[in-house]
This record gives structure tokens, sequence and C-alpha cells, in this order.
């Protein structure tokens, strides 16, 4: 028989609401019959959503009604205090109870942040979560942490951030010993700010496949599995790449269409860049780890389509199968007896 893992939804979270988040469930359920689906939010919205949408819950969708909602601009710090009846605070209690095993969110990233630590606390030896997310490479894909939970850092938050992401590329991608390396502006040993040195004497001690100092291209050429950085540069650095990826396909459109023999060009190259399209579909890397916690909790982008959910929902799925915080903790403990 197979072993159900419950995943709780916050239905009510992102740009959309119900309107992706129950589709997605559906998808996934009917794909897969090794998972279940608990569906926090306003009961009334989400059952008229399945009637517009002429959908059958399954027996392993589950809905939890949640009277509150939390807004995209809402402060982490009223979230917590004043909403907890929210779909998001709801679906993370569940994790905390033993009632699902993962949670996933659209909703306002510090809030998510915020509960999920306030109600999971964090794992022994982690001082602060961090978000981490897989990017395409040209040799697969790197794991890329922290991504924006953490601007100011210490050196000693690196060095769990290290941890952690070994951790995770370790479980997810079965790779036994993940290439690590540290965002700096070279790789020369002299090269970086002071914060980027102190984690560097740290990380040459963990007990991880460190290879020190790696550049902003070795984010996408496959040279490392996992790269750390302060949550200020890791944002600003997937920001940017985004924003250079809707360049170059704007571009690419302008082009094609400029006149007739561009188009019988895309016309003919159409297949390739059908295929070249899918390879770096963003929606294919859709959910986000919040590492460090005592719970999975997948940070799904608040613009996600139907597709781009349900990846969400597969990566948190995947993280329950492979028990990535129980694998940190287990990496964390030595350390901790170190320090002792």
């Amino acid at each position: 028989m197979v072993e159900l893992a419950t995943i709780a939804l916050d239905a009510m979270g992102g740009d959309f609401g119900p309107d992706v988040v129950l589709p997605a469930a559906v998808q996934v359920v009917k794909k897969r019959q090794d998972v279940r689906i608990i569906l926090v939010g306003d009961s009334g919205r989400i059952n008229a959503c399945a009637r517009l949408h002429n959908m059958v819950l399954s027996d392993r969708i589950e809905i939890r009604h949640a009277s509150e909602v939390v807004e995209m601009h809402d402060e982490p710090g009223l979230a917590i205090r004043k909403k907890k009846d929210s779909s998001m605070r709801v679906a993370i209690n569940l994790v905390q109870a033993g009632q699902a095993q993962a949670v996933v969110s659209a909703g306002n990233t510090g809030a998510l942040m915020g509960t999920a630590k306030f109600v999971l606390k964090t794992l022994p030896g982690i001082d602060r979560p961090a978000i981490s997310t897989t990017l395409p490479s040209i040799s697969g894909h790197t794991h890329m942490l922290d991504l924006g939970a953490n601007v100011d850092c210490t050196a000693e938050h690196l060095f769990q951030f290290a941890i952690m992401g070994s951790v995770l590329a370790e479980a997810i991608d079965n790779t036994a010993r993940p290439r690590v390396g540290l965002l700096n502006i070279g790789t020369e040993a002299m090269k970086g700010n002071a914060l980027t040195k102190q984690a560097d004497a740290l990380l040459q001690t963990a007990p991880i496949n460190y290879v020190g100092f790696v550049e902003g291209d070795d984010i996408y050429n496959g040279s490392v599995d996992v790269i750390v950085c302060d949550g200020f540069v890791g944002n600003v650095s997937l920001k940017s790449s985004e924003g250079v990826a809707k360049m170059i396909s704007h571009f690419m459109r302008e082009e094609f269409k400029r006149n007739w023999r561009n188009r019988l060009v895309a016309l003919v190259a159409m297949p390739v860049l059908k295929a070249f399209r899918k390879r770096i579909d963003p929606r294919c890397y859709n959910g986000a780890s919040m590492l460090g916690l005592q719970g999975i909790v997948i940070k799904s982008h608040g613009s996600a389509d139907v597709f781009a959910y349900g990846n969400a929902i597969e990566i948190a799925l995947l993280e329950i199968r492979k028990s990535v915080p129980q694998h940190i903790r287990e990496r964390m403990e030595p350390i901790l007896e170190r320090v002792v």
C-alpha cells in the first residue's frame, strides 16, 4: 500500500489564490497516488472555485476553513500577532501539529518566513532559516541560498547556509559530495569583503565539499552544485538574472517580427526555440525551500500559474520523501558537539 504524504496548501496566498492552488492540487493528486492535500482557506471561496471549474474533489483533498488572509502588504509582525486564523498560519499549524508534513504558500514571503519560524522554530544549531531555490545551469542545475530571507548575515550564518545547502543537494540530487562555493567578486584569496573572508575561513573546516570562492558566472556554468551568499546579494543576483532572461526573450521576439525573412526563420527554428524555452522555463524551477526550520516550508512565486504551483507541490513531496530537515539536524549534531 502506498504511504501517503500530506501537504497543506495556503489556498488564499499569491496573486490568484484558489484559482491556481485548487487546480494545481487536483492535477497533482490525479497524477500521483502517494499524496494527500489539505486546502486551507475560505471554504466558501474554495468550493465556489471548484464549482466554477467543474472540479470534483478527490477523497485525498480536504478543505480546512480559515477565516483570515495574510495580504501581500502585511507586515510579518502583524501577520503573526493579529491574523492567527489566516490560511497561512493554519497551514503552518498543521505541520507543527503533525497533521501535515509540509506546507506550500505563494503568499507574503516575509510573513511566511516569520510565521514559520515562530510556529515551527529552527533546527538546533541553525540561527536563521534561509531561502534556497534551484536554478538552471549548463550541466543541470545549481542550488543557491540565501535568496532574501537574511539581508544582513554573519560568517556563522553563511557557514550554516553552506551546511544546509550541501545536505539539500545530497538529498535531492543523490550527489555524494556536492561542490559548495561561496559567492564573491573573485576567486583569489585576497578578494572580497570582511564577511566573505571570515566565512571562507570557517568553511575551510566545514564537513562538506567546500571548493572556495566562486563568481557570478558560476551560478549558471555548472562548476558547483551549491552557491552560498547573504540574502541581499542572492536576491539581487536572482532578480538580475530574471531581468536578463526577460530582456533576451523580448529582443528575440522583436527580431523575429522585424520582417518576413525573420518570420520565416522563426517558423523554421520553432522546434529549437520551444526546446530552449522549456530548458530555461522558470515555472519548472518554482518552489523555494525555507531551510533550517523544524518542518518543510516551500515558497511558491506569487504569480505562479497552475503548472508552476504544481512544481512547488512536487518539491514539497520530494523533501518529505528525502527527510531534508532530519538530515540537516543530523549533519549539525557533530558540529554542535565540537563547539560545546
